[in-house]
């Protein structure tokens, strides 16, 4: 016999895609103290379903809690961007090797990519570049490939909001995107992958200049 997950309350869920929307489009900015009295009022809610977003949010390494100063919106560093784009460095290529070896449709990426083009705010543009990436590595033929991906999506999304505050590079992003794009199209699979690796290595370093010293 199988258990299926029990689904989040409504009102749980209205709250956590909120406040996840705002951490990863920099309403809410790193460290900064997320109250659930505070959180309650904005949103209309009793302070359970803050309660149990925050829980959730926690899961995913959006905030983390601490003893003195509550539950904070995560902080991005050079160590924490490492480690989440070290995992995607040795699994998201081969997961969009796979998707183009399988002949998997890429037509969402096609649309992420248009909508990152015509976005009118840096927020559009992050939020269509995330769905971007999982457009690529979503039809690998594993579901668990794609799952552990999906586990390090929003802190991924959180490091660019960071980075992007301080080095705009989306216009550089946005050619290789396409490039990556074109050569999956053209079912070059093994190109498809070389490219989005230096796609994810260059962002880091990008970011990160000072922090690649001992690397």
């Amino acid at each position: 016999m199988t258990f299926a997950p029990a689904p989040i309350p409504s009102r749980t869920q209205f709250v956590l895609e909120a406040i996840k929307h705002a951490i990863l489009t920099g309403q809410l900015r790193p460290g900064q103290a997320l109250v659930e009295t505070d959180l309650a009022a904005q949103f209309g809610v009793s302070k359970t379903p803050v309660r149990e977003a925050l829980k959730t949010l926690a899961g995913t390494g959006l905030v983390v809690t601490s003893q003195y100063k509550g539950v904070t919106v995560r902080t991005v560093d050079a160590a924490m961007a490492r480690e989440v784009y070290d995992v995607r460095l040795l699994l998201e290529p081969e997961a969009l090797r796979r998707a183009v070896a399988r002949g998997a449709s890429l037509a969402a990426a096609q649309e992420a990519l248009a909508r990152a083009a015509a976005a009118a705010d840096r927020a559009d543009r992050s939020l269509a570049n995330r769905d971007f990436h999982r457009a690529l590595y979503q039809p690998c033929g594993n579901p668990l490939l794609a799952r552990m991906l999906d586990e390090v999506r929003d802190q991924a999304a959180l490091v660019s909001a960071v980075a992007w505050a301080a080095v705009p590079s989306w216009e550089q992003e946005a050619r290789e995107h396409e490039e990556i794009l074109r050569t999956a199209l053209d079912g070059d699979g093994d190109g498809a992958a070389r490219l989005l690796h230096a796609h994810i290595a260059d962002f880091v370093r990008r970011a990160f200049p000072a922090d690649q010293e001992d690397r």
